[in-house]
């Protein structure tokens, strides 16, 4: 059954007493819907969220990025499946708009840390985009065997004014994978600038 995490909730990636060899990371965010006409009509507008994936080394040292622009890995372990553009437009479909799928077995052995966030690519505003979500899950981006956990963000003030924002990270301690749920707001739109304030301020 899967775990509904808060912020700063951790779980142990294992199973049967065993650790997981792949997981994939869906990530699933709403269109914002604009009311008019005191309220009586409606409009949507797409939302062009980014999901990467940053690999750290114990150093702290980016060794990769995987993100929309460079969606494999150079170790072939982080498969991203593309860049949504649009969110989705009549509500919570059940779907992810993307999922990045990690091979903890194919990783480089340097990786320690591995950071999971959204950038908005128009820079809207996360306090107007209605929903964003982060499952973790076996499976593969199109068929979800079983959903470990999941982390559920909804607008909230905390993200007013605020275009970026972490959805989880995954720590290496020992021979065991965890990942935490973290859902903090980021002020850089862009992807490496994200990156170099998430060095700066999570590692």
């Amino acid at each position: 059954m899967a775990i509904n995490l808060s912020k700063g909730s951790k779980i142990d990636l294992t199973k049967n007493g065993k650790n997981l060899e792949k997981v994939c990371v869906g990530l699933n965010w709403g269109a914002i819907r604009n009311k008019s006409f005191f309220g009586l009509m409606s409009n949507t507008e797409d939302v062009d969220l980014d999901g990467s994936a940053a690999i750290f080394n114990a150093n702290k040292q980016l060794i990769e990025a995987v993100y929309f622009r460079n969606l494999l890995s150079k170790d072939g372990a982080v498969l991203h499946s593309g860049d949504d553009l649009s969110g989705d437009s009549k509500g919570d479909d059940g779907k992810d708009n993307e999922v990045i799928t990690i091979d903890f077995l194919q990783l480089n052995p340097d990786a320690q840390t591995i950071i999971l966030f959204l950038n908005s690519y128009q820079k809207q505003d996360f306090s107007t985009i209605p929903y964003s979500k982060i499952q973790i899950f076996e499976g593969t981006p199109k068929k979800i065997d079983n959903v470990l956990a999941s982390f559920n963000l909804s607008a909230d003030k905390l993200f007013a004014g605020y275009v970026s924002m972490i959805m989880g990270r995954f720590d290496r301690e020992g021979s065991i994978w965890k990942f935490q749920a973290v859902g903090e707001p980021l002020k850089n739109a862009r992807v490496f600038d994200t990156i170099d304030e998430i060095k700066s301020k999570y590692l």
